[in-house]
């Protein structure tokens, strides 16, 4: 996977969850553990070395830039509402 298409994929997965969230379906705790969840383990997934290990490195820093985003927008889960 390239590093374009990953981000791809991540942006893909965070629009559904900014939906959610919009329509009162989950709220922002709900959506921070998914988050959570899915940082934790491409951490844990990172195992020191090769390419792999680079990747996982890679999307557990999105996931926490996405992750700190959210925090400092209140009410909003990742980018500011336009």
């Amino acid at each position: 996977m390239t590093f374009n298409s990953g981000l791809a994929a991540l942006t893909t997965c965070k629009a559904p969850l900014l939906a959610l969230n919009d329509d009162n379906i989950l709220p922002k705790k709900e959506i921070m553990g998914v988050l959570n969840y899915a940082e934790i383990r491409h951490e844990k997934a990172d195992d020191g070395g090769g390419a792999d290990s680079e990747m996982h490195k890679a999307v557990a820093a999105l996931i926490n830039r996405i992750i700190a985003g959210a925090i400092r927008c209140a009410g909003h889960i990742g980018t500011p509402p336009l």
